[in-house]
């Protein structure tokens, strides 16, 4: 149970990262739970566990990390902004 909360706490923490850098639409909800997985990983890595968590996740570093991740993926395979 523990594993499939992570799953759903990673797609969320990857949505909001995905609305925040305005490539929420160009990622699928695989990419939301990736983003979110590894994001949640980098940002507590730079930032540390503080504030609130959930599934063994700090929610502000993780969204962080997801964000900078997103930015910088996007940068290496060229996805481009939304404009509409």
């Amino acid at each position: 149970m523990g594993f499939l909360w992570s799953l759903i706490v990673g797609a969320i923490i990857g949505a909001i990262a995905g609305a925040l850098t305005n490539r929420g639409q160009a990622m699928g909800w695989i990419a939301n739970i990736i983003a979110g997985l590894l994001g949640s990983v980098v940002g507590q890595a730079l930032l540390g566990s503080w504030g609130p968590q959930l599934a063994g996740m700090a929610l502000i570093p993780s969204i962080i990390g997801a964000v900078i991740l997103i930015l910088i993926v996007s940068v290496f395979f060229g996805m481009k902004r939304d404009e509409s």
